[in-house]
């Protein structure tokens, strides 16, 4: 090819990055960071007896504290369960707390939540359960395993834990070094035309 030519097809090329008309191909062939982190986690149901950090534990609360909500009114509270004491106060309140180091109990408050007007839809359920998910993600950025847990007794744990009266707690998510490094179900979803659709 001529020096022409090339000059001319270097131009063309710095045309282009500099359009992002070449974006869609540039990034089709990458996977974001944010794709990896969630195809790495998993729901982990055996964890190592090491403590998690201080440092660890802020992580996951700032993730969480970050975490979007209706109208930015962050109905939402989180409650560090890490003393031995209290982790085996918690177990009279779900027996599926894995024997994990610290489980994080994300609570919400209806009475200060956005309500849809249209069927007086309250989001506060909601907003707890983005914030929750920040906490798997993040602590699967960190290295830690972790599992959304549903099934506990609301009663018992406002009993156990005074603190969480006024508040509904949504779900529980154990935290910590995974002893185990897979699940059985990991990696099973629906193929992507039975899962979404465009119209």
């Amino acid at each position: 090819m001529s020096k022409f030519l090339n000059k001319i097809s270097d131009i063309t090329h710095l045309h282009k990055r500099a359009a992002f008309s070449d974006l869609p191909k540039r990034i089709a062939a990458k996977e974001s960071v944010f794709m990896g982190i969630a195809r790495e986690r998993y729901s982990c149901r055996k964890f190592k007896d090491t403590p998690l950090t201080q440092v660890q534990i802020g992580h996951i609360l700032e993730a969480a504290r970050v975490a979007p909500s209706a109208c930015n009114l962050q109905p939402v509270h989180v409650w560090v369960v890490k003393s031995e004491e209290a982790l085996t106060k918690l177990k009279n309140a779900s027996a599926y707390t894995y024997d994990a180091p610290a489980v994080f109990m994300v609570g919400c408050k209806p009475s200060d939540a956005w309500v849809r007007q249209a069927d007086g839809k309250n989001g506060a359920e909601v907003d707890a359960a983005i914030a929750g998910t920040y906490i798997m993600l993040e602590a699967s950025a960190l290295g830690l395993g972790s599992v959304w847990v549903g099934s506990f007794d609301p009663a018992a744990i406002k009993t156990i834990f005074p603190e969480t009266a006024d508040y509904e707690i949504v779900a529980l998510f154990p935290v910590g070094i995974p002893a185990v490094e897979d699940s059985p179900n990991r990696g099973k979803r629906k193929p992507i035309e039975e899962f979404a659709s465009e119209i």
